[in-house]
């Protein structure tokens, strides 16, 4: 009887590990959301950003459209094995500013909150392209 259990765990393994690939490279493809508010003065976009890093975190724009991805790393924990990697590691996602709208993308400022999100402000004004370096709230 324990060759019949020892079978239907290797199985149950399998399948668990199955579902943790697909639920991850469904995260992966899925785009961080996201919320685009405006001001008088700056376009602001609110997104997602489950478990990053200052690090892991890149922010672009690019003609009117701001892109965001994190590349985030599995933490390992000693005497613990992976079971299920349901995780996604390379998230994206972007958002169009308005066609009409005119910003200053070397005033634009990206700020990573503690509770999970990058802010992304970008001042209205002349547009263009640019890098934006990613911050932690207390300004590092």
């Amino acid at each position: 009887m324990s060759r019949l259990r020892e079978i239907g765990e290797a199985v149950g393994q399998q399948v668990f590990e199955q579902i943790g690939r697909v639920s991850s490279r469904a995260q992966e493809r899925r785009p961080l959301p996201v919320d685009l508010l405006e001001s008088d003065d700056a376009y602001l976009a609110v997104f997602d950003a489950p478990s990053a890093e200052r690090e892991d975190v890149q922010v672009r724009l690019d003609e009117n459209t701001l892109y965001v991805r994190i590349d985030r790393f599995r933490d390992f924990y000693e005497d613990f094995e992976m079971r299920l990697p349901g995780r996604g590691l390379a998230l994206d996602g972007s958002v169009d500013l308005p066609e009409e709208a005119r910003v200053d993308a070397d005033d634009a400022k990206a700020t990573l909150t503690s509770s999970g999100t990058i802010q992304v402000r970008v001042p209205k004004q002349n547009g263009g392209g640019a890098t934006i370096d990613v911050e932690d709230e207390e300004g590092s």
